[in-house]
């Protein structure tokens, strides 16, 4: 089987491409950058409609793993930057779906929780049709799902939360960054979901390119669901660092451009009726994380 990976320059497109190899499959990745990569590697902006057609049909590959993405959600917000956004998010997607129809191959398409609004406490359906994003990011992923609905039959659409991953910038990083030189730092403690180590989910995303199941699914590590708080205090504490963390709410708290879900719980029951493994516990993930960082901890979890 012959795979295109987008955003390979990114958290989950970097750990796609090496799940990919490591089981032996011909890759290619691809980004908007030139690159120096140790794997075929093409130049690719999606949002360039013949590009993404020209290069899709000289590739022709079996299955497109769409990790690219504009992931800045209060830069999203700015309306300086909707266009681009917009082009990304969901007419990058767009293109590269009309281009994969036109081989007859499958997609993976990676989408969000915060195409929901977030209310309520019950996690979310994956055949949950009561979106209303809460703001532009999220719009914009909600907006590639549903190209992708519209053209393709042959897609897995997989929403995932709070993502962490060994290549980029995420929140397990800058939380360790800022317990270097503050004692004592303010996490909300209001917006429940379950963060989701990319690493684990390159895992599964390659299962599933393995098979025919296509559909929506969710796809986050197991687990109890958490605040942004609790997260922050078992990174503290798996990495030994002192810093005090103070709970405050997303009001309290009020710096963000763009408005947060609450509620960013999802339900994962489809994996399990489709026979794929779950994640493991996010505390799990979280410990093999921290010392892939050169962080070491005595506390066992699995």
């Amino acid at each position: 089987m012959k795979i295109f990976v987008t955003g390979v320059n990114g958290q989950l497109g970097h750990d796609v491409i090496y799940e990919t190899l490591k089981r032996g499959y011909e890759v290619i990745g691809s980004d908007i950058n030139d690159s120096t990569k140790v794997y075929p590697y093409i130049k690719l902006d999606i949002t360039n409609e013949e590009d993404v057609l020209n290069t899709i049909k000289k590739v022709r590959p079996d299955a497109l793993i769409h990790c690219a993405g504009y992931t800045n959600v209060d830069g999203a917000q700015d309306i300086n930057n909707h266009e681009i956004v917009d082009k990304i998010n969901h007419l990058g997607t767009l293109y590269l779906a009309k281009a994969i129809k036109e081989i007859d191959a499958k997609m993976i398409y990676i989408s969000t929780d915060y195409i929901f609004d977030g209310k309520g406490e019950l996690p979310h359906k994956e055949d949950d049709i009561n979106y209303r994003p809460l703001n532009y990011y999220g719009l914009s992923k909600l907006n590639g799902e549903l190209a992708i609905k519209e053209i393709l039959d042959k897609y897995f659409i997989v929403r995932i939360s709070w993502a962490f991953g060994i290549n980029g910038n995420n929140f397990v990083k800058t939380m360790l960054k800022l317990s270097d030189n503050h004692s004592e730092i303010k996490v909300v403690n209001d917006q429940i979901g379950s963060p989701t180590y990319t690493l684990d989910l390159s895992r599964l995303l390659i299962d599933m390119i393995e098979t025919d199941k296509y559909g929506i699914y969710h796809a986050t590590n197991e687990g109890d669901y958490i605040s942004w708080y609790d997260f922050t205090r078992e990174i503290f504490k798996l990495s030994n660092k002192k810093t005090n963390v103070m709970p405050v709410s997303t009001k309290e708290y009020g710096l963000s451009k763009a408005k947060r879900p609450y509620n960013s719980r999802l339900n994962k029951t489809k994996l399990i009726e489709n026979g794929f493994k779950p994640l493991p516990t996010w505390q799990n993930a979280l410990k093999r994380y921290l010392k892939e960082l050169g962080y070491e901890s005595n506390k066992s979890n699995s």
